[in-house]
């Protein structure tokens, strides 16, 4: 017979189970490939997931510190090769893949980080954003690479060999490895802070996507989007195509080729400057000459000879406006003496006496009925108010206080008007017309009886 002693409980059965995860060898590392499944990104945080195929599907988590280790972003539907170990979650009795590591199916995690960021930032518009054009004649070139590489050697032979006259500033970086990323945004930010340079040449030879990484790294694209100077990229080789190369002003397949982007050839701009001097020279020769004509033909022209000549036609015209302004003049006094002359006539017709005698007796007539106007205006209002005084006596409650009526109140002023009002023994006033009374009820009776 079972005792009871010998029932497990739930948490009891659970940790033994998880023991036996804990200690089976084959369960504490574990090479999966599946399905990613129920994925949401958490920032900063765990991870939680499942892995599945065509007939099962398993629990993951993946810790913050394992998570910020893979280079790329899991997607639903994502196929991933990852190692972990197995255990079991006591609170709800679910096994489950602890994953350490995870890269994707048929991708290589660097290649499918670099796919992904290139993605989100050309949703960004950061590889269809203007460019900056490069300075024709550079005075300081900031190259931030490795000082120990064949990158700055090329660089400082092509430059001076082409253009000796620029100065080259090394920004000594480290360009692969953990940690490089975050040394050449610095270098972008200090060449910015000093802001005494042209351009800025930023790479490094040629590599393994392992080795390139650094100028895939999404803070070194923004670094050289935010830059105020120009910058050329050269990472790797003709072949290889970093974010950095996509993203910066101008991309150059090999660091000659960046340095002579950057500079122009001085012999070549030289020659130019002669050609120019040259042409600028004849072209002064020849305007010059055809000055020289311009003069003597001046020089001889009746204007110079005769000025007074350049002064025949205003001379006639100011004769003619003279003598049209004294005729505009003439007529203008003459209609002014007719308009004088009628103004006279019309006031020598007309009575200026008569007409203020006719308007001062209108005035006085104007007056007088004004005044009869108001006198009978103040006797009818006078009258109205006498009869409105009239009536209002007539309904005065004195009045007819004083023909024997009165009004009875309870002891709160309420006056009282029905026979329901009253009760006996309740005391009473009686308002008459020169002050109270004061009375009892003894009984009451009905109108009819």
């Amino acid at each position: 017979m079972v005792k009871p002693t010998d029932y497990l409980t739930v948490t009891a059965l659970t940790q033994y189970l998880k023991a036996k995860f804990e200690r089976d060898p084959y369960l504490d590392r574990v090479y999966l490939t599946g399905e990613i499944s129920n994925f949401r990104l958490r920032l900063n945080a765990h991870q939680y997931f499942s892995l599945k195929d065509n007939k099962a599907k398993i629990s993951a988590i993946m810790f913050k510190s394992a998570f910020e280790k893979i280079k790329f972003t899991p997607e639903e539907g994502m196929k991933v090769l990852v190692v972990g170990r197995i255990s079991l979650y006591e609170a709800t009795g679910n096994y489950q893949i602890y994953v350490e590591r995870m890269e994707p199916d048929g991708l290589g995690a660097l290649y499918q980080a670099y796919e992904q960021l290139k993605a989100k930032l050309s949703a960004e518009g950061l590889f269809d954003a203007p460019k900056q054009l490069l300075p024709r004649f550079p005075k300081r070139i900031a190259v931030i690479t490795s000082p120990s590489g064949a990158v700055i050697r090329d660089i400082i032979t092509t430059t001076q060999r082409r253009y000796p006259i620029a100065q080259l500033v090394l920004f000594p970086a480290v360009v692969q490895g953990d940690g490089a990323a975050d040394i050449l945004v610095d270098r972008l930010n200090q060449v910015n802070q000093q802001g005494d340079f042209d351009t800025i040449i930023i790479g490094r030879g040629g590599g393994s996507i392992e080795d390139l990484w650094p100028f895939n790294e999404e803070r070194v694209a923004r670094a050289i989007v935010a830059s105020q100077i120009p910058v050329i990229s050269s990472v790797g080789h003709e072949t290889d195509t970093t974010i950095a190369d996509l993203v910066a002003d101008v991309r150059a397949a090999t660091p000659t080729a960046a340095a002579e982007l950057a500079t122009p050839v001085l012999t070549d701009e030289v020659l130019k400057l002669q050609q120019q001097r040259l042409r600028l020279y004849q072209a002064f020769s020849k305007t010059l000459a055809l000055n020289k004509k311009q003069l003597v033909h001046l020089q001889n022209s009746y204007v110079l000879k005769q000025p007074q000549r350049l002064y025949d036609g205003y001379l006639q015209n100011v004769d003619q406006l003279h003598r049209r302004l004294l005729l505009a003049q003439q007529q203008r006094l003459q209609t002014s003496q007719q308009n004088v002359q009628l103004l006279q006539q019309r006031l020598q017709s007309q009575s200026l006496s008569g007409a203020i005698q006719q308007a001062q007796r209108m005035l006085t007539d104007t007056d007088h009925r004004l005044k009869r106007a108001i006198e009978s205006l103040v006797q009818n209002r006078r009258q109205q108010a006498g009869q409105a005084v009239a009536a209002l006596d007539l309904v005065s409650p004195l009045k007819i206080l004083g023909r024997g009526f009165a009004y009875v109140t309870d002891d709160n002023q309420n006056v009282m008007k029905k026979m329901t009002d009253f009760t006996v023994d309740q005391s009473i006033e009686l308002h008459v017309q020169d002050g109270l009374v004061n009375a009892r009820i003894t009984a009451t009776h009905k109108g009819d009886e």
